[in-house]
């Protein structure tokens, strides 16, 4: 293909990008007002199409009700992942979780009818840098028994919007066939109430081995993920990034559109700035201030896992980081997941929001 060829493929690419996602419909529950616009391109490469198959793959499984995107089923969308792409799945679930040491997650998950579990899906040559990609995958947040008010249960259904970005993450990564050693990590729970519930003022353990005190059950997210970070930097990955509708706090810094970034090396940071930057999907980076963790004090743990309403999306991220090796690389994105109303190609609902930023991340770092 000659410079003008490619060109405009790129152009088409493009206006596929912009003009994409303003066509998508979520129709799974009813008959749509109308067939959606179509766009004819006389050119159009594959990466493009998956870029595009995969913003439409975050938003219908952040708008799948939660009776029909439960753990089982992220375990399943992951076991269709890596049936067309040549990956392997293990799946730890149930009291399992506790003989292989993953008891925050058995903790968070035990109250629900639906086993928690942690999802794990490996592909790639074992000669090319490790990534790992984390998505938290709360499938439904009651709040626990601190539960939550009406109006903050009622879109709890997105709370695993974490885990859709990593899979379809995933998924593009082993579309594109990038030269990486990829791992992807799903902690699959639903915070439900009920007699086995986890309760404020509980201490839990962690696969760390670092005791948790329970503040409060609402601040579930970040303690089904401290086991799988953990679990991820035992194997001593070039990268981790995980994914996460972590805190209200970040949205109150920073709206519904800009994720909120947290990252434990300045060039990592910088590039993925810059590749939000470069597909128009962009992060705001947010500090890791150290200060802080004096808000995660407890009495009788290693830490507590929230106990105050200062810098909440912040003392999120220094929660997680704790539980990261020194010396890994790792991104932290809370990203909200979702729009309030429609706006031209963002329908109400769920959103893919640090996805092709990332994408590009890799993509750049790793080449491919």
């Amino acid at each position: 293909m000659g410079a003008r060829g490619r060109a405009a493929r790129r152009a088409a690419g493009r206006l596929a990008a912009g003009l994409g996602p303003g066509g998508y419909r979520f129709d799974r529950y009813r008959t749509p007002p109308r067939q959606p616009a179509r766009l004819r391109l006389p050119q159009l490469d594959a990466e493009a199409l998956d870029v595009l198959l995969a913003t439409a793959r975050v938003r219908d499984w952040v708008n799948t009700p939660t009776w029909d995107m439960g753990p089982q089923h992220l375990e399943d969308i992951a076991r269709e992942l890596a049936a067309e792409h040549g990956a392997q799945v293990e799946v730890v679930s149930g009291d399992a979780l506790l003989a292989r040491n993953f008891p925050a997650i058995h903790a968070v998950g035990r109250a629900s009818h639906r086993a928690p579990r942690l999802i794990e899906l490996r592909w790639g040559d074992a000669s090319h840098p490790h990534v790992v990609l984390v998505g938290k995958g709360v499938c439904f947040d009651t709040g626990g028994l601190d539960i939550k008010p009406a109006d903050g249960m009622r879109n709890m259904k997105k709370d695993m919007g974490g885990a859709a970005h990593a899979l379809a993450l995933a998924a593009l990564v082993m579309a594109r066939r990038l030269p990486v050693r990829l791992s992807l990590l799903v902690p699959a729970v639903e915070n439900a109430i009920g007699p086995d519930a986890f309760r404020p003022g509980e201490v839990i353990a962690t696969r760390a081995g670092v005791s948790v005190e329970i503040d409060n059950t609402d601040a579930e997210g970040r303690v089904v993920l401290c086991d799988a970070l953990t679990y991820a930097g035992e194997q001593a990955p070039a990268l981790i990034v995980d994914f996460a509708t972590l805190t209200g706090a970040a949205r109150i810094a920073l709206g519904p559109d800009l994720p909120a970034l947290f990252a434990n090396d300045d060039a990592l940071a910088a590039e993925w700035i810059a590749s939000g930057e470069q597909t128009r999907d962009p992060v705001w980076r947010m500090p890791l201030w150290r200060p802080y963790l004096r808000y995660l004090t407890s009495h009788v743990a290693d830490l507590t896992n929230a106990g105050s309403r200062m810098a909440g999306a912040v003392t999120a991220a220094l929660y997680l980081e704790r539980f990261v090796p020194k010396g890994t690389q790792w991104a932290h994105l809370d990203t909200y997941a979702w729009n309030d109303n429609s706006r031209p190609g963002r329908p109400a609902g769920g959103e893919a929001l640090g996805l092709r930023s990332a994408r590009a991340l890799l993509k750049g770092r790793y080449g491919g």
